[in-house]
């Protein structure tokens, strides 16, 4: 098979990695790819992920069989309708499907009319109503942009201030925050279940927990994501049957009766609260970092799965796991997710790989031929081992040789799950 992956980040390094293991995999092309997604496909810089007609145009000029998307923002752009209409097969969703991510509101009333459990909510396009209905419920709160703002559109308030304060903070995010979601504060464990889907059948891939903070003990500001682990020990069998019972096959099917068919990768950011799963938000596409740490534990060829996906014929129902936990660290400039220095020259990659780490490239490119930093979120560094307690170590010690200058990353990856 021709594979065509959009993306430039961590996550669609870890897609390259997994798909490049696959045998039936022929020519590999990535737009615009990375300096860490150019050891596995040839890289296309010139094309930007937001040029639909570009990206179609490519695929028919070099017998693309299937397009790999891995960001947001082209399934909210409807790249999958045109690729679509040219006759290339993708995995991700179309563009009436990427609602479900590309604006809370959607997603939010969604689930109110189907009963697919979440927080309780409210709708405003009016700051002063909105300030309003917040004083009448107090904190703690969470505000949301409605659209897309890079995962930093949400803010969880622990005091009134701070909620009232985030609803003026949200026209930050330009057309994004022009309407808001203001909801329940749900107080239990995160996890993130990502599932492969075809429209029809939905197989929940391993639960992995995400970290969300930019500061150890979950303090400070939101961000991207700061690591994650896999399995999430908190998402055990029984509330496993209860994601796909009550969440996965149920938005699967309330999107078909609404007339959507959904392929590609759901994925439901959860909170247990008193052992019931309730959805955060949905996001539809494969989770950055969670990506990182449940593809290496995957067995399966992801590049058939993929297929399988596009062309609405999945073929199994249950996949194969290694015995074995991931961990990934986030290892992010200093100052993100405010601001940051770029350029600054990356050493101790290679040292890393050597003590057996998987180095995903989040924001980083090649400058004058040395590797320097051009992001927030610069690597993930991940590891697996036998024992969640085995991967954290091991994590932490390919994290400490990789070095630029002032690099930050949490040092309580996988904490909660250790105690």
């Amino acid at each position: 098979m021709n594979v065509l992956l959009i993306g430039s980040g961590g996550r669609e390094h870890a897609l390259a990695w997994k798909i490049s293991r696959s045998p039936l995999l022929k020519n590999f092309y990535a737009i615009p790819g990375s300096s860490g997604i150019s050891d596995f496909a040839q890289c296309v810089e010139n094309i930007s992920v937001d040029d639909n007609a570009a990206i179609v145009n490519f695929a028919k000029s070099n017998a693309i069989d299937l397009v790999v998307v891995g960001p947001e923002a082209p399934l909210v752009n409807g790249l999958v309708d045109e690729l679509s209409t040219a006759g290339i097969k993708a995995f991700g969703c179309n563009k009436a499907a990427a609602q479900i991510e590309g604006s809370k509101i959607f997603a939010k009333r969604l689930m109110k009319k189907y009963n697919i459990p979440t927080a309780e909510f409210e709708v405003f396009d009016n700051v002063d109503d909105a300030k309003k209905y917040i004083r009448e419920k107090n904190a703690p709160i969470v505000i949301k942009a409605d659209g897309l703002a890079a995962g930093k559109g949400v803010i969880v308030a622990q005091t009134l201030e701070e909620a009232l304060n985030a609803v003026d903070e949200m026209k930050n995010f330009g057309a994004a925050g022009s309407k808001i979601v203001v909801e329940e504060f749900m107080d239990g464990e995160e996890a993130s279940v990502l599932s492969l889907t075809d429209g029809k059948k939905i197989i929940p891939l391993v639960a992995a927990q995400d970290h969300k903070r930019v500061n150890d003990g979950d303090q400070g500001l939101n961000t991207g994501g700061m690591g994650a682990y896999a399995p999430a020990p908190i998402v055990d069998e029984k509330i496993s049957k209860l994601v796909e019972d009550t969440i996965l096959k149920p938005t699967i099917a309330s999107l078909k009766a609404e007339g959507i068919t959904y392929r590609g990768c759901l994925y439901a950011g959860l909170m247990i609260v008193d052992g019931v799963p309730k959805v955060v938000e949905f996001n539809a596409r494969f989770g950055d970092p969670e990506t990182q740490v449940v593809l290496p534990l995957l067995e399966d060829d992801l590049l058939k799965l993929m297929d399988e996906c596009a062309t609405g014929n999945l073929t199994t129902d249950k996949l194969s796991w290694l015995n074995q936990s991931a961990v990934c660290v986030i290892m992010a400039s200093g100052g993100y997710p405010k601001s940051y220095k770029k350029n600054l020259p990356i050493d101790g990659i290679g040292k890393a790989k050597s003590l057996g780490a998987l180095v995903f490239h989040a924001g980083t490119k090649i400058s004058d031929g040395e590797l320097v930093t051009n992001g927030g979120r610069v690597l993930g560094v991940t590891m697996t081992a036998p024992t969640l307690r085995e991967a954290v170590d091991k994590v932490y010690r390919c994290v400490e040789v990789i070095n630029f200058d002032n690099v930050h990353y949490r040092r309580d990856i996988a904490a909660r799950a250790l105690k």
